[in-house]
């Protein structure tokens, strides 16, 4: 294990550029932070690279939920996957508990003159207990079945006209993008990883046997700060951990497109949580397909998610459209009392699963969630498919792999090295034997969020130190220290979000982050649970950012109005009529 260094571009780029790693992680996604933290965590010498910011594409973009899939029960099929993640569930309940918290949900039951239809209750009562027998038991609660006022109770505007009972059982939650910043920063600040951010991949190195042997980056977009380009970071064995980009990072390498990632587009609408009030996360059908959709409190807020279709446009900045909004609309209003319309919805995302490409089915929603990991003849170690519970699995499956590629290349047996040393050869010392230590390693700031949130809050005030520590653990000790410095911090980032300045600050110095899009959208989430006031207070959080980052006023503006160009993008494909 390398000399642990700050989370930060420059001595990260540095390090790319002197050091020969035993693994290199292309894709700052969950999965890729996770194959780094447990490379890291084996002893090797591994970095990861990512073309955007960290979570940029699916993993800041999903329901944000940690659950097993109770879908698959009751649709009768893959109880092998709902069993991995439902154990892989507990893992991050006890490994991040600041950043992971058990989630009550409720599935109503509707009917006619208070009569259950009986066959849906059947299906409802058979998945919920075979899901706590599988796994979902480990959570401390079992599913139980409730009476009519009790599920009006839970979320008041259910249709009492047709709600007859209920259901209630226990998954968990997280903030996907922190928990993705968060792997990234424990592997980087807890077992000497080195990860960058806004550093594109441009081509693929070989070494004189024709098998792949690192990465050259390209130019960021970014326009400010050190250049990525020309930089050439050599590693015994390449993890492809692209995402919904993978097939893209396989034809740098392969010349051809591999075509084997069949994107699925998921959205999600925010709403004020008076217009949809609810005390639990619900499971509402759908009447016009075979679906379910989730309605989720999210402090002062709820969302409603997800779509599952099939995607054909770029990757980059997939959009929340006017028919996304209106499925998503329509499910909600056929069971609640109080409609919900376009004019509630104060943010949206839309995200891209990475499906892995199967004939036998047209429908995206029948496709497995399953993971595979692939290891192409020039050595290249690809991980696809898979879901946001599942990442630390895949993880630890990529890296068996890339161990086997270290183990079977010529000279498999020596370490990484400082550029140009002569035990500069792809095997780390003892890198391609260690098994992966990751299912009881606590994430960087682990803590208990109960008594973190105690502890704080003499200094900042219960509800301020609740939401710290929920975001940044034992480091939230650090966001207060600068807010106790600059009391000017203390104020929010947002109006009507519980952001506060200090964070902006933080995310800056000790997060990484390099853009106005990464401190609103993905440190903090304030653009998708309110556009409108994120895009109102951007040039204010521009501005007092810039000091930090070194812009100039016109990098200010500049970048100032890229961030609002992207706002209008959001508002305009919202706002397309359905075909």
């Amino acid at each position: 294990m390398t000399s642990p260094q700050p989370f930060s571009r420059e001595p990260a780029l540095q390090a790319l550029r002197d050091t020969t790693f035993d693994l290199l992680v292309v894709g700052g996604g969950v999965t890729g932070a996770g194959v780094l933290l447990d490379a890291s965590a084996r002893g090797m010498k591994a970095a990861l690279v990512e073309k955007g910011d960290f979570a940029v594409g699916t993993s800041s973009k999903s329901s944000k939920l940690v659950h097993g899939g109770l879908r698959y029960l009751l649709s009768a099929r893959d109880y092998g996957l709902v069993h991995e993640a439902l154990v892989e569930r507990q893992r991050l309940l006890a490994n991040a508990p600041h950043l992971v918290s058990p989630l009550p949900f409720l599935i109503p039951l509707f009917g006619r003159d208070g009569a259950v239809n009986k066959s849906v209750a059947k299906v409802y009562s058979t998945g919920l207990w075979g899901y706590d027998v599988i796994g979902g038991l480990r959570i401390g609660k079992r599913h139980r079945r409730i009476g009519r006022e009790e599920a009006s109770r839970l979320m008041p505007t259910l249709r009492t006209d047709r709600l007859v009972a209920g259901f209630i059982y226990w998954d968990a939650r997280a903030d996907d993008a922190r928990l993705t910043l968060t792997l990234a920063r424990s592997a980087v600040l807890d077992h000497g990883g080195v990860a960058i951010n806004h550093a594109p991949v441009a081509g693929v190195l070989r070494d004189g046997a024709g098998r792949v042997s690192g990465v050259r980056l390209g130019d960021s977009d970014l326009g400010q700060g050190p250049p990525t380009g020309g930089i050439e970071v050599r590693a015994g064995v390449v993890v492809n951990a692209g995402g919904v980009w993978s097939d893209e990072v396989r034809q740098l390498g392969e010349g051809v497109h591999p075509d084997t990632i069949r994107p699925a587009k998921g959205v999600h609408i925010t709403l004020p949580y008076e217009k949809l009030p609810t005390e639990v996360a619900v499971v509402l059908p759908v009447p016009s397909d075979r679906r379910s959709v989730f309605v989720v409190p999210w402090g002062q807020r709820v969302y409603v998610g997800t779509t599952d279709t099939d995607y054909s446009g770029r990757l980059e900045e997939p959009q929340c459209t006017g028919e996304d909004i209106r499925y998503l609309l329509d499910a909600v209003n056929a069971s609640v009392s109080t409609p919900v319309s376009e004019s509630d919805i104060l943010g949206s995302w839309a995200g891209l699963r990475p499906l892995i490409k199967a004939a036998a089915t047209e429908r995206t929603a029948d496709l497995s969630r399953r993971h595979a990991v692939t290891t192409s003849a020039d050595g290249m170690v690809t991980v696809t498919g898979g879901k946001l519970t599942t990442y630390r699995r895949m993880a630890a499956d990529a890296v068996d792999a890339a161990q086997a590629v270290l183990r079977s290349a010529p000279g498999g047996g020596g370490s990484g090295s400082s550029r140009g040393s002569p035990s500069g050869s792809r095997a780390g010392s003892g890198a391609g034997r260690r098994r992966s230590p990751t299912k009881r390693l606590r994430l960087h700031g682990a803590v208990d969020p109960a008594t973190g949130a105690s502890t704080l809050a003499g200094t900042t005030g219960p509800e301020a130190a609740e939401h710290l520590v929920s975001r940044h653990g034992s480091d939230a000790w650090q966001v207060v220290a600068l807010m106790t410095e600059r009391p000017e911090l203390t104020e929010p980032l947002v109006p009507g979000l519980p952001y506060l300045a200090a964070e902006a600050v933080w995310a800056v110095r000790a997060e990484m982050a390099c853009t106005l899009e990464d401190i609103l959208s993905r440190r903090t989430r304030a653009l998708i649970l309110d556009r409108e006031a994120t895009a109102a207070a951007a040039p204010a959080v521009a501005a007092l950012v810039a000091p930090e980052l070194g812009w100039s006023e016109a990098d200010t503006a500049a970048e100032t109005a890229r961030f609002l160009a992207l706002v209008d993008e959001e508002r305009r494909a919202g706002a397309a009529s359905p075909a």
